[in-house]
């Protein structure tokens, strides 16, 4: 297949499979990297992600691989899916590899911790603007994705036109991505959004209801969309998929990693055991501690996540964390 057809998928866990199986639904040539051998072994032997993402089976279009010069030297695109604790590094290790024309995409959610850096500003820093692409984000599932179950996202890029070929190559008659011009926003409901539903599931593990936990997606909004707004994006932007869509998604099924983290801190478990129970990376831990970090040097009053980071990095109990939120002192909404 002619390159300008192939893409190279760095990441090869739930959401990088699923992506994979996306794109080469669209006709793409894809290749697969994951750097553990004991992981991607498996995966070329049984044509199928049985731990991460197991019932979809993969096509012959998708190559899997360790070796990542192979996968970058025969792919036009490139589309990182990795955690945000290991996008520097990633990118690191692509920058001696890349061609001069290509460019690079990610899917990767979440502040870079020690810098507060969005991943957009890390892929700026590491590689300059000139490899820079999309970011890839919404209310979307890897199982559902990888199953080929209808579903929309949010594709972001300061060049409007890459956006969108990006979006032409990756929809069909059940995947739609929509563009969109304001990546800072995008990225931000994204990271927050994570927070929230770790709040939203503690709520829902302590039996307080339905309305409650409404108010906690619509009041997590408001604090989305106050940082948001002090970092430059479009209010706009959190009205979308990848805003209100993703956190809406995100608080309200168990599907969820980061809303079982809340259930599962709401049962008494500590963070250590209930990563151990979920198995993959819960995003929100690390974001609670990074947007609550941004949110003190911003001077932004966001309550639910000062709670959700007290309950993590404080051992406090998510009882009294619920009750210091519902007295505090009211206001206008």
């Amino acid at each position: 297949m002619a390159r300008n057809r192939s893409f190279a998928v760095l990441g090869a866990g739930s959401w990088g499979t699923a992506l994979a199986l996306q794109l080469a639904r669209t006709d793409h040539e894809v290749h697969l990297w994951g750097h553990l051998e004991s992981e991607i072994n498996p995966l070329i032997a049984d044509r199928e992600n049985k731990f991460y993402l197991p019932g979809c089976p993969l096509p012959d279009n998708i190559t899997a691989t360790t070796n990542l010069g192979l996968a970058i030297a025969n792919s036009r695109d490139i589309l990182i899916v990795v955690p945000s604790h290991v996008l520097r590094i990633v990118l690191e290790q692509i920058k001696p590899l890349l061609r001069e024309k290509q460019r690079v995409n990610w899917a990767t959610k979440g502040f870079e911790l020690d810098s507060g850096l969005l991943p957009h500003q890390v892929v700026n820093v590491v590689l300059g603007k000139g490899h820079q692409g999309c970011v890839i984000s919404g209310p979307t599932f890897a199982k559902e994705v990888g199953a080929g179950l209808p579903s929309a996202l949010t594709i972001a890029s300061e060049d409007k036109k890459l956006a969108k070929r990006i979006a032409k190559q990756m929809s069909n008659d059940h995947f739609r991505a929509y563009t969109s011009k304001d990546i800072t926003g995008v990225e931000i409901g994204g990271a927050v959004k994570n927070v929230i539903a770790i709040a939203a599931g503690g709520c829902d593990g302590l039996g307080f209801g339905v309305n409650a936990r409404v108010a906690v997606i619509t009041r997590g909004l408001a604090e989305i969309m106050r940082l948001g707004k002090k970092m430059g994006a479009k209010p706009t932007t959190f009205m979308g998929l990848s805003g209100m869509g993703d956190l809406v998604l995100t608080c309200s099924d168990n599907q969820s990693r980061n809303r079982r983290m809340g259930l599962a801190l709401s049962a008494g478990k500590g963070i250590e055991e209930a990563q151990k129970e979920i198995q993959q990376v819960v995003e929100g831990v690390q974001a609670a501690k990074a947007v609550h970090q941004m949110a003190t040097k911003l001077g932004i009053e966001m309550p639910i996540t000062e709670q959700v980071y007290k309950v993590i990095y404080e051992n406090l109990a998510p009882q009294e964390a619920f009750q210091n939120l519902m007295s505090r002192e009211l206001g206008k909404e």
